[in-house]
């Protein structure tokens, strides 16, 4: 029996080896070449480098080595003009596939992204669905990708990186269709990573806390029954709220921070969620209804089964993958073209600054307390702070009470931006408004002739501050979606370096909402509180973007843990990202706010886009400074999909980097504290002069 299983092991291995192997024999390969050459004016290099990289993905279902042969030296352009005329086909041609299905993946999304829908299972099923699903099989199949990776072959970052300068808009426009087809992904695979993340963000987008029936431990109720916050973003933009509140602010601050620990460590009842029924205790845990105590049910680590969900489906394609087998290496060196180990340095420099305690004494000053944990989001930097949110919430309702109302305002917003007339016409034809189920977010059209979608929050009685805060973000995002469509080279040029460039604009334009209220000022006071703001916000969200890289390392060392060993995991590396950037500053350990977000569970590895876009948005202001931003944002924008460093050169003539950033932080603080100084002692002689 033992000689029968090694035999059995053995026939597997050998199997595998051969399964291993190129299709296509380095005898063909050459004989390709060969011919191709005597037709064709293109350089050894470029005909090489095609042809082997076809020869990779071929298959013994694509044909025999003949029909490879046929196919490449029928189909390798013989000069430049014929290989620019097939590039220009090919726009045309993508722009109708991806432009026509992300319209149809809009439509069919809308039940569980936009208000007014009565959601159905099935609508669950048909967010789930992708038209796209087989399109790089259909591709193959059809021997479309074949005459592309044969044509427009691949290149490393390593090698775009070496040529960028010398490149042309043409060949950067080669360059990124060749970004197109490196690798061979079933359909059934692409489907299941689709189903688990449209069944997460389903879960987060309804994932909501009804306020109005938590109570405090002193039998104190602080918000309306109407007023329900979805995780994460709207509990923790509501502790932001409440460093305005200087009666109960505190208050509901360790409330909120309570329910947040509820959700991570999974100990919410999950008859709270969602759900106005009962009366809960966060801080104890106990739930009433009709002042009857009920025995809760613990949401069961549903939570982290979502995002466990995901990381199978993910890691089912990785070995469909020639180089970049991993997730977290496809994120970092293909989508965001920053390797991992770059990224991680800038955030680990960045929380082991100096300026860190700088500016967390400043906050501490400035409350007049100690610093809590749920500090890590202080709000009070930012003009608004010192704004009632009832004053901004009566200011935005009657402002804009409807969805129409904000639509017909989006032009003065951007005329009041530095845009002129006609861009700003030109930007408002092309981008639709929604009300949002969720947060609200931004999506992009992948077709002239389409719009972008802005989606907010937009309640029965008109759009409140928080819905208008992030829809001028996520208007922001529509204008580079715009410009970086109609504006760029080429089609395959369309869009930004990664998702951080794009956040970049987005903060630049939340920034300034305020100011397009018509109260706020741009002075350079301002700019210091802005910046500490900025500052302090990435202090925050690069702990919780090394807590992201870190559990998706755990989960590739860990692939047959459960949803419970996941949750445990992630509890422990929050505990100790904190022990190590952040309890040296709040001097308190063990905290496990970093696990809150919910881009952990619904956009796999998105989180780091958000710091890097923090950096960048730095580095993007301090350019802007003295400058019309319209026009300087449509400039920046127009350039396409190039790597981000030369992205960045381009664009402002530097290299990203922390330093700058962390410099001009010290410059803030000594900046403000004498402000802040001064105004008290003028408070204190105007109250001196009224007596």
């Amino acid at each position: 029996m033992k000689k029968i299983f090694s035999v059995i092991i053995l026939l597997i291995f050998i199997t595998t080896l051969k399964a291993s192997q190129p299709f296509i024999s380095q005898t063909t390969t050459q004989q390709t070449v060969n011919q191709i050459l005597k037709n064709t004016t293109a350089s050894v290099d470029m005909v090489n480098r095609g042809v082997n990289l076809t020869a990779s993905l071929w298959t013994a279902t694509d044909g025999n080595q003949e029909d490879f042969i046929q196919l490449c030296v029928e189909n390798f352009c013989k000069n430049a003009e014929e290989k620019e005329l097939l590039f220009n086909r090919l726009c045309d041609n993508f722009e109708t596939i991806l432009g026509h299905n992300n319209r149809v993946s809009i439509e069919l999304k809308r039940p569980i992204h936009v208000e007014g829908y009565n959601v159905m299972p099935i609508d669950e099923m048909f967010a789930a669905y992708d038209g796209l699903a087989h399109l790089v099989n259909d591709m193959f199949d059809n021997k479309i990708a074949f005459v592309i990776t044969l044509n427009f072959p691949h290149y490393t970052l390593k090698e775009k990186t070496e040529c960028a300068s010398k490149w042309t808009d043409l060949e950067w426009g080669y360059a990124r269709l060749g970004d197109m087809f490196t690798s061979r992904v079933p359909a059934d695979k692409l489907k299941e990573i689709n189903t688990a993340t449209a069944a997460a963000e389903n879960y987060i987008s309804n994932y909501n806390i009804h306020m109005g029936k938590i109570w405090s431990d002193q039998n104190q109720k602080f918000w309306s029954p109407d007023t329900k916050l979805i995780t994460h973003w709207g509990l923790r933009d509501e502790l932001k709220a409440a460093y305005a509140d200087s009666q109960n602010g505190l208050e509901k601050q360790t409330i909120i921070y309570n329910i947040m620990k509820r959700i991570i460590d999974q100990s919410i009842p999950k008859e709270v969620i969602n759900s106005d029924e009962y009366i809960w205790y966060p801080s104890t845990n106990q739930i009433f209804i009709e002042n009857i105590e009920i025995i809760g049910t613990p949401e069961d680590d549903v939570r982290y089964q979502y995002l466990l969900d995901n990381f199978k489906a993910i890691k089912a394609s990785d070995n469909y993958y020639a180089d970049n087998t991993t997730y977290l290496s496809r994120v970092f060196n293909e989508d965001l073209e920053i390797s991992q180990r770059d990224v991680e340095r800038l955030f680990t420099a960045y929380l082991s600054s100096p300026q860190v305690k700088e500016v967390a004494g400043l906050i501490s000053k400035r409350l007049g307390r100690k610093l809590q944990p749920f500090d890590i989001w202080y709000n009070g930097f930012k003009n608004r702070s010192a704004i009632s949110q009832d004053y901004l919430d009566s200011l935005t309702t009657q402002k804009y009470p409807t969805k129409e109302a904000f639509t017909r305002d989006l032009p003065n917003i951007l005329k009041k931006l530095g845009f002129t007339e006609e861009k700003a016409q030109f930007l408002c034809q092309h981008i639709s408004v929604d009300a949002s189920v969720g947060a609200g977010h931004a999506w992009e059209s992948r077709m002239k002739s389409d719009n972008a979608m802005l989606r907010t929050r937009i309640g029965s009685n008109g759009m409140d501050y928080k819905g208008y805060n992030i829809g001028v973000h996520e208007f922001g995002h529509n204008v580079e979606q715009t410009f970086s469509l109609h504006n760029v080279p080429n089609y395959l040029l369309a869009g930004v370096p990664n998702t951080a460039f794009t956040e970049a604009v987005a903060f630049a334009f939340q920034q300034r909402d305020l100011e397009l209220l018509g109260v706020g000022t741009s002075d350079d006071i301002s700019r210091y509180y802005n910046l500490l703001d900025n500052f302090w916000s990435c202090y925050e969200i690069m702990g919780v973007s090394l807590l992201d890289i870190r559990v998706w390392q755990w989960m590739y060392s860990n692939p047959k843990a459960d949803a419970t060993q996941l949750k445990n995991a992630v509890l422990s590396m929050s505990k100790d990202i904190w022990n190590e950037y952040y309890a040296p500053i709040f001097k308190v350990k063990d905290q496990t706010i970093l696990a809150v977000y919910s881009h952990m569970i619904e956009s796999p590895l998105y989180l780091s886009a958000y710091p890097i876009g923090y950096l960048i948005g730095f580095q993007l202001e301090n350019y802007f400074r003295g400058k019309n931003l319209g026009t300087e944002v449509e400039r920046i924008f127009s350039q396409g999909k190039l790597i981000p460093q030369y992205w960045l050169q381009k664009a402002i003539g530097e290299n990203l980097t922390v330093s700058p950033f962390v410099k001009e932080t010290s410059t803030a603080v000594e900046k403000v504290i004498v402000y802040e100084k001064e105004q008290a002692l003028l408070k204190k002689q105007t109250k001196k002069n009224k007596k």
